[in-house]
């Protein structure tokens, strides 16, 4: 179906953070399958163990126990003090787990309408319940009617929120990004989730953390929540968890981990041996060459980098981001730039119409990072000033 506004590459080969087309080109990857591949394309370690796995096991069904996801809910548990994991396919349905959890958790307390607070310019997915929890119309449009159950607050407000939980009696929950990626990088002020806690704490609300993109070290720890020294109800998980291939999850902790019975949320897919192996070795790469601190060191370099080089350049609004995820935001729509840069062999995006964003593999080395950021502000450059 046309769901994709594809751009005109095919790629047969990837190598750390390189990729190579149908004709032969290599591009330099800053992309990483949109925050997918930490571990670089074709990682020998994963490769390994994605074969090992293949030609043992692939799939039985969550109606058996399945070692591997034990395992891997184990470890999870234990760098992320959560208390038990639900595992699924992708952020959507990771998601979808969190809202489900908290709707059963408010009719188990006699609340009739359980309702979510979400926060503009949100993302947590396109399935009916993540588009309309999602504070991005683009997403919506043509899907109504949308789902019931969530109110709107902005981000990084915290008096804001305050005031829709003083009007919304039905409150059991806040689900928000700790930073948001697909809205345009943005980074909320220091103490944010801590005063989030708080007022939970205070309301006996969830905290629930949509960490599909932030987690697994792309902020500079395992878990962006770290950065705060808080802890959430719930966490969210993909993208990065199985270094490419599909797996999501939904931690909880104290009452939230108890909400589920048999029955009440089931996947047939979720947690099956290929995707915890992939999982399993994927955190296991990242903690034996130390990847979340190269990795905050590189995105600490090229936002420098970035900032020395756009200090002067009228149209540059900002640069921003935590760990290896790098926004910059122009005063102008530039989503011409990521054609602009595919010829120049290079993959970036464009999210929220005017910022650039990066989100290389954490394997990126200081070299690889000089050429992006300096290809990408001659792009720059030239695409303001043309």
């Amino acid at each position: 179906m046309n769901t994709y506004a594809r751009l005109p590459v095919t790629f047969v080969k990837g190598e750390g953070v390189w990729l190579w087309d149908d004709r032969g080109e290599r591009y330099l990857d800053a992309l990483s399958g949109v925050a997918v591949c930490g571990l670089g394309h074709c990682h020998p370690r994963l490769a390994k163990a994605i074969c090992e796995q293949a030609s043992t096991l692939i799939h039985t069904s969550n109606l058996y126990r399945i070692e591997k996801q034990e395992r891997l809910a184990e470890c999870l548990v234990a760098l992320s003090g959560m208390d038990n994991a639900f595992f699924c396919n992708s952020g959507a349905e990771a998601n979808e787990a969190a809202i489900k959890l908290a709707r059963l958790h408010g009719h188990n307390r006699g609340i009739s309408l359980p309702t979510i607070i979400v926060m503009e310019r949100s993302f947590h997915g396109r399935t009916m319940a993540t588009l309309t929890a999602s504070g991005n119309r683009k997403v919506q449009a043509g899907f109504e009617p949308l789902l019931s159950g969530f109110v709107r607050a902005p981000y990084n407000n915290l008096e804001a929120v305050a005031q829709v939980a003083a009007n919304n009696k039905d409150v059991v929950a806040i689900l928000v990004e700790p930073f948001q990626g697909e809205g345009g990088v943005n980074i909320p002020e220091a103490h944010y989730l801590q005063q989030l806690r708080a007022l939970c704490d205070q309301n006996g609300w969830l905290l629930m953390l949509d960490e599909v993109q932030s987690g697994i070290g792309r902020s500079g720890k395992w878990f962006a929540f770290q950065h705060s020294q808080i802890m959430p109800d719930v966490i969210t998980l993909a993208k990065g968890l199985g270094g490419g291939v599909p797996i999501g999850a939904c931690l909880a902790k104290g009452v939230a981990a108890d909400v589920f019975k048999p029955g009440n949320h089931a996947s047939t897919f979720g947690g099956n041996p290929l995707a915890c192996a992939a999982a399993l070795e994927t955190l296991q790469v990242i903690e034996d060459e130390n990847l979340i601190g190269h990795a905050a060191e590189i995105g600490d370099f090229m936002r420098d980098r970035f900032k020395r080089q756009l200090a002067d350049v009228v149209g540059v609004v900002q640069v921003r981001g935590q760990g290896l995820i790098v926004g910059v935001e122009l005063a102008v729509p530039c989503v011409e730039l990521v054609k602009r840069a595919l010829e120049r062999k290079l993959l970036i995006n464009v999210t929220s119409d005017k910022v650039v964003r990066l989100l290389p593999a954490f394997v990126m080395q200081q070299r690889e990072a000089e050429q992006v950021v300096d290809v990408t502000c001659e792009l720059i450059k030239e695409f303001l000033n043309s």
